[in-house]
């Protein structure tokens, strides 16, 4: 049994899935993996559904959902799934491998060994780590991290970064039913929470590497989303109590 467990949103992911599995299954350290596919028409659900009924019956799992809900309400799912079965560590991933599954041992040592609540595989804290990104795509990134920073007053340099390991503790505390964003917002929403409750959250570098098969879900309703909802979260904050 495996005390840590990677969750990974799918919507149409069929060119990445098995590879991304059977690299995270390799690694050193023995990782569970939850995929919640959002109905993909791709195929991607059957594809896991396959490698779960052969070679990774006890490690591999799947919650499949009617329609594309979006990547904040599969993750919130996903972290109900992993308290319920009794994880001490639980991550965020890509299926594209933009993250790269080695270092989902180094987000786990910063909250084993380390000290974090929280750990984050920061793009930015050293520097500007994008590969294969067009500089429209990093500046908005690098800068949308500035701007959450100037509303929220949060020390994060990579606020929007998708590659995170929670301890236990951080979702079993934060209210997840309150969690607002559902596209990349949603992300800055759980670093800023976290801060809030008085959780040590923690970036750890890491090289991002765009998608090379499968397509962006990246869109301007997204980036507003984003956009707007800091502010409405940093007044929200205002009035609302934190206690762990």
């Amino acid at each position: 049994m495996s005390d840590s467990l990677v969750i990974i949103p799918t919507y149409n992911e069929k060119e990445n899935i098995e590879a991304i599995i059977r690299k995270v299954f390799s690694l050193s350290i023995s990782f569970h993996i939850l995929i919640v596919d959002d109905g993909s028409p791709d195929g991607t659900a059957a594809i896991v559904k396959q490698l779960q009924q052969g070679e990774f019956a006890d490690c591999l799992f799947i919650e499949e959902r009617s329609g594309k809900l979006g990547l904040g309400t599969a993750y919130i799912h996903g972290f109900r799934w992993a308290l319920n079965h009794s994880y001490q560590f639980i991550f965020e991933m890509d299926a594209d491998f933009s993250h790269n599954p080695d270092d989902l041992i180094r987000l786990r040592e910063a909250c084993l060994q380390d000290g974090a609540d929280m750990a984050i595989g920061s793009r930015y804290i050293k520097g500007v780590n994008v590969v294969n990104w067009p500089m429209n795509r990093v500046l908005m990134s690098y800068f949308a991290s500035a701007y959450v920073r100037l509303i929220t007053r949060i020390n994060i340099q990579d606020a929007t970064a998708g590659f995170v390991c929670f301890k236990r503790q951080v979702l079993e505390t934060i209210p997840l039913h309150q969690i607002k964003f559902v596209g990349y917002a949603f992300q800055i929403e759980m670093k800023f929470t976290a801060i809030q409750y008085g959780f040590n959250v923690v970036e750890v570098p890491i090289i991002f590497t765009d998608r090379t098969l499968g397509t962006s879900k990246m869109s301007t309703k997204i980036f507003k989303e984003a956009f707007f909802g800091v502010i409405q979260m940093k007044i929200s904050s205002l009035f609302k109590k934190y206690n762990k």
